[in-house]
């Protein structure tokens, strides 16, 4: 039995027999669940995309590109039913207009509360940076700068509102886009609902892209289509919203939009998994620790600590420990280790952004250097000041602690030592 740190001594971890028989019988069987669910919500929601490309107006309208799959379903990794799949959209402003981003790290001094925010300029293609082109020429009389006239009562301005900027500003304004967003979709299930033999609806009120399939036999599929806009010609993006399980703080505005590295983090998963020894136990720590949350969640209420703070730890250890570390009977041990990790940036209030101000982030992701170059981002800064959610998720963090081998014991198979050999385990 291994003991963990100071803060809780006297709390010990399963042995290594009874951890992998939870995981065998609690966890491996949901990979080819998984599977199933991703290709029937992928090839919906290209179906449903493409009719919606259809119905807009290409002269007008924002131009949506393919869908990409990100998060815990797509890394592999998702325990807790119901499954969810996490697509992001990206879109881009009709010519002659683009998109001009700006971070909170590109130059420009930001308030402590705004890292990791960004703002979305909608400028024209020929616009200088600093000015919109209607200062520079002379606009016959009848005629308006899309950006910057005047929405009236008499005359609205409907190419106003399909740039889904914040009113009177040039800066693209996250609820203007969740409202766009909503209506084509909506539109779009109406051209090809004939098609299929159930019903879609929005999910979550406040989560524009959270959709629910229902079928006729009371079944139902959740996942989330996010609208995204790409960081220039990288693979980070700037993200609309979250779903309700947010890892941003407060929004500042809604023109304020929270950058997303969630490819780069898929695709450094999947970089580090190539050199990592046959079976390696790396997603199996982080399952067991998503699902032994989820579990403590579900008895003492949500807490501050989410899945992505979960995972953050993973990514920093996968870095820091040497690929033979992660090997499948070193189960145990790095489990030992992402807890031990877990108790210390809970302690000092610190867990950093994996990518951000990482100078070690392997070159071959192709990552941007500006990131890379960033202060460091503490994910754990907004409990800092929130001290009711802190005490909340250190407290969540102990009882879980307390609770493991309770917990682990209720999903695993007892068979008595002496009858272990050639006796098939039942299922649960």
């Amino acid at each position: 039995m291994a003991v963990l740190g100071k803060a809780f001594k006297g709390v010990a971890l399963p042995d290594k027999a009874v951890l992998a028989s939870f995981y065998e019988k609690r966890i491996l069987g949901t990979t080819g669940d998984m599977a199933r669910m991703r290709e029937m919500v992928e090839g919906f929601a290209d179906d449903l995309l493409e009719a919606l490309r259809s119905v807009c107006n290409r002269d007008a309208d924002m131009e949506v590109e393919d869908c990409m799959g990100v998060g815990s379903m797509y890394e592999n990794w998702r325990v807790r039913k119901p499954f969810v799949c996490d697509l992001i959209v990206p879109f881009a402003p009709p010519e002659p207009y683009c998109f001009r981003c700006q971070t909170w790290c590109s130059g420009d001094s930001f308030p402590p509360d705004e890292q990791g925010y960004g703002t979305i300029k909608v400028c024209r293609a020929d616009e200088d940076v600093t000015g919109c082109i209607c200062d520079k020429t002379k606009l016959g009389e009848d005629m308006l700068c899309l950006l910057h006239s005047q929405v009236s009562s008499t005359r609205p301005s409907s190419e106003m509102e399909d740039l889904l900027c914040f009113k009177n500003t040039q800066y693209l304004d996250a609820d203007q886009v969740m409202k766009w967003f909503q209506i084509a979709v909506t539109k779009a299930w109406n051209r090809i609902s004939h098609k299929y033999e159930f019903d879609l609806s929005f999910s979550l009120l406040d989560s524009p892209g959270a959709l629910k399939i229902k079928f006729k036999s009371g079944k139902s599929i959740a996942f989330n289509l996010t609208p995204v806009v790409q960081y220039e010609n990288s693979d980070v993006y700037f993200i609309s919203h979250f779903p309700r399980s947010s890892l941003a703080a407060d929004i500042p505005s809604s023109t304020h939009w929270f950058l997303t590295f969630a490819v780069y983090e898929r695709r450094f998963i999947q970089l580090v998994s190539k050199t990592l020894p046959a079976n390696a136990c790396h997603v199996s720590c982080l399952q067991i620790l998503s699902f032994l949350h989820g579990k403590q969640c579900s008895l003492t209420g949500p807490s501050g600590l989410t899945n992505y703070h979960l995972k953050t730890v993973l990514l920093h250890l996968l870095q820091a420990r040497p690929s033979q570390d992660w090997a499948p009977e070193k189960l145990e041990a790095r489990l030992q280790d992402m807890l031990k990790f877990l108790e210390k940036c809970l302690h000092e209030k610190k867990l950093y952004h994996f990518f951000i101000g990482n100078g070690k982030v392997p070159a071959e992701l192709g990552f941007p250097i500006i990131f890379q170059r960033a202060e460091p981002l503490n994910l754990f800064r907004p409990f800092v000041l929130r001290r009711d959610i802190y005490r909340k998720m250190v407290d969540t963090f102990h009882e879980m602690l307390k609770n493991m081998s309770a917990l682990i014991n209720e999903y695993t198979v007892h068979i008595p030592l002496a009858h272990t050999n050639g006796i098939r385990k039942e299922p649960l």
